[in-house]
This record gives structure tokens, C-alpha cells and sequence, in this order.
């Protein structure tokens, strides 16, 4: 039989991977333009399917508080991801996806030294690993190809954001996976709603951006379900850590399908980075 422990670490591996393919065709489909309506009918789309997963498990519905913190996890998650689509829009990818990644894992992980126990050595030593990744990716040989301000600041703001959609999913699947999750939907649908309305943007899709846009949906509904399972059942940092790794697929994606570049060094600071978040699970 499957220990607790390893099913944790599956879900875990398996919601960076949802999440990274996600983080990619949301993207790419911004790119094209309109990108709150992107985001807007990603989130739609993805709150359906976790109703509908709810509603055909006859799962119960939790006590309010445990909704309360869903909603709060939606409100952090939608503008987390709206800062990250800008800067998958204005930026690159690959280094956008990796260094908010890396700060995503270290809100729950001071959530946790602090309310559960201090982090092993192995997870000091991913910090010191954090700290040179971010050099690397933030200096470059060519001009052309170093980390601009605003690349910075958007993976600051969204790794922010992404880290307490975090910790508030933690709290809010005690007694239910899917109600909680689709909370968050409905706050985070209503959030995006009311910065449509007081930017005064369109968001109606263009055409062959849908294709992208319900699959951006389905896989990001996948890993928010998939990372609630994984800290549900194990500790969470661990599954943040893990949920964490989401830039392989998107950085791989974008390599092999828009040539992205980074030079030598950067892509050691990438690289770094990955390991920095495998000594951090240690």
C-alpha cells in the first residue's frame, strides 16, 4: 500500500507540472492580447470543473471558516497570477516562471519554520542556493539578456501571491479538497471582475486564443486540486516546495516552442534554482 508520505510527494510533482503547462498556454494566449480575459475565463472554466469534480464526489460541504480561507486563497491566487501573466506578457519566461517559483516557496516555508519547527540544514542550504540562483538569473554577460526591473518586480509581487494561495488552501482543507478550491474560484472570478471594471478593460477573448484558454483552465484547476491532496496529506512547505517546481514545464515549453534565450549563465541560475528547491524538500 501507498504511504501517506509518497502520495503527498505525487501530487505534489504532478501540481507543478499541471501548473507549468497552465502557466504556458495562459501565456502564450496573452501574448496574443486581452489578458484579463485570459485570466477571467481561465479561472471560470477551471471553477466549473472543481464544482463538478465536487458535486459527482458528493463531497460535504466544510464549515464556513474553512470557505472563508478558500476565498482568501482566491483573492491571493487571482492577483498573484494576474501579476504573473504580465509578466509572462512583457517579459521572458524563463525567467519569470523560475524566480517567482522560487519565491512562492519560501512564503509557506516561514509560515511553517515559524508555526511548525525550524527547516533541517538541507533547507538552509537551498536557501544559500536561492540567493545565488536569483544572482545569476538577475546578472548576464550580454546586456541585452539581463533581468529587467520590471521581470523583478513582477515575480517579487507573484511569488507573493502565489505563497499565501498557499498557506490559505493549507488551512481551508481540513474536512473538503474541492468546496474549498472552488471558494477560491468564486473570489478569485470576482476579484478579476472588479479589476476589469475599474481599469475599464475588455475582456472578451480573440479569436484563437479559447483553445488555449480552456486548456490553461483545466490544467491550472488540476494542480490547485492536485497541491491541496499533496498538503492535505503531508506537511506544507514540503507540498509548496514541490508545487514549486512548476517552471520545468513552463521554461521547457517556452524553449521549445518560442526559442527563448538565455545565456550560459543564466540558465545555471535556472538550473540553480531547481536544485535550491530539491534541498529544500531535504
Amino acid at each position: 500500500m501507498i504511504s501517506s508520505e509518497t502520495l503527498a510527494v505525487t501530487y505534489g510533482l504532478g501540481s507543478a507540472m499541471a501548473w507549468g503547462a497552465g502557466d504556458f498556454s495562459g501565456g502564450f494566449a496573452s501574448r496574443k492580447g486581452n489578458m484579463m480575459a485570459v485570466i477571467l475565463l481561465s479561472q471560470l472554466i477551471g471553477g466549473i470543473m472543481l464544482a463538478s469534480i465536487a458535486v459527482t464526489c458528493s463531497e460535504a460541504i466544510p464549515a464556513m471558516e474553512q470557505l472563508c480561507y478558500g476565498a482568501l486563497a482566491g483573492v491571493c491566487g487571482s492577483l498573484g497570477l494576474t501579476i504573473f501573466y504580465k509578466g509572462l506578457v512583457m517579459g521572458r519566461m524563463g525567467i519569470v516562471a523560475p524566480l517567482s517559483a522560487v519565491l512562492t516557496a519560501l512564503v509557506p516555508m516561514g509560515y511553517a519554520a515559524f508555526f511548525q519547527e525550524l527547516p533541517s540544514m538541507g533547507q538552509f542550504l537551498g536557501l544559500l542556493l536561492v540567493l545565488v540562483a536569483v544572482w545569476l538569473l538577475s546578472s548576464s554577460t550580454n546586456s541585452n539578456l539581463k533581468m529587467t526591473r520590471l521581470e523583478l518586480v513582477v515575480s517579487l509581487a507573484a511569488g507573493l501571491g502565489f505563497g499565501l494561495f498557499f498557506i490559505f488552501i493549507d488551512q481551508a482543507n481540513d474536512h473538503a479538497i474541492f468546496w474549498p478550491l472552488v471558494a477560491a474560484r468564486l473570489a478569485s472570478v470576482s476579484t478579476l471582475i472588479c479589476i476589469i471594471l475599474l481599469g475599464k478593460k475588455r475582456a472578451t477573448p480573440l479569436r484563437g486564443q479559447w483553445i488555449f484558454i480552456v486548456m490553461c483552465g483545466l490544467l491550472d484547476a488540476c494542480g490547485n486540486a492536485l497541491f491541496s491532496m499533496s498538503s492535505h496529506l503531508g506537511r506544507l512547505d514540503i507540498a509548496a516546495v514541490l508545487g514549486s517546481l512548476y517552471p520545468i514545464a513552463t521554461v521547457a515549453l517556452a524553449w521549445f516552442f518560442l526559442s527563448e534565450r538565455l545565456d550560459r549563465q543564466q540558465w545555471a541560475g535556472v538550473a540553480l534554482a531547481f536544485v535550491a528547491l530539491f534541498f529544500i524538500t531535504a
